[in-house]
């Protein structure tokens, strides 16, 4: 009888060590490759169009591909004044504008994955929804983007488009307010995770 329990428990005791290493087996987080990413910020003024790309940005991803993709985490930090256009002058506009001084970083972090759809060979179409904040400010925004998975690697690509002023950014002014930008600004991304 004694013998009975113990070998039950040693049953149920390697069945739960299978259990939670196959989960763990279909789990897995990929980081940001920063080198290999891009993060670019479109706008326009009443002069010409400009933009700018980020420098440095960092996140994870984690993935469970058991018998669907379904997305367990997911979030983006990007350095504010690792953002750069190639002029110092706009540069420091953008820094003064996102109060640099006081909020160091723009975070996105997933709140709930809307949909996923299978487009074959590693390919998916992916709609979220998550919290952007910028400048202090946090807003819940939908994130639609597509998403490859290849040889242990993970690709992010998508655009999303927002207003400045929806999280109290007034947007940039240069020469005594004679250039002025638009409200409106598009993000794109391409993002590589290994």
């Amino acid at each position: 009888m004694i013998y009975q329990k113990r070998l039950n428990v040693v049953i149920l005791g390697m069945f739960a060590m299978f259990l939670c290493t196959s989960i763990k087996l279909n789990a897995q987080e990929f980081s940001v490759n920063t080198q290999n990413s891009s993060l670019l910020v479109y706008g326009t003024s009443n002069i010409h169009d400009w933009e700018i790309e980020t420098e440095n940005q960092s996140g994870v991803i984690s993935l469970e591909t058991a018998n669907e993709l379904q997305i367990k985490k997911l979030n983006f930090t990007v350095e504010v004044e690792s953002l750069k256009s190639g002029k110092n002058g706009m540069d420091k506009n953008t820094y003064k504008a996102l109060d640099t001084k006081k909020y160091k970083t723009i975070e996105f972090q997933l709140v709930s994955t809307e949909e996923i759809t299978d487009l074959k060979d590693g390919n998916f179409k992916v709609k979220t929804k998550g919290d952007l904040k910028i400048a202090g400010v946090t807003k819940r925004i939908s994130l639609d983007f597509n998403l490859n998975i290849n040889e242990g690697t993970v690709k992010l690509v998508g655009e999303k488009s927002l207003k400045m002023t929806d999280y109290k950014v007034s947007p940039p002014t240069a020469l005594l307010g004679t250039i002025k930008t638009g409200d409106e600004v598009t993000i794109k991304f391409n993002t590589i995770l290994k």
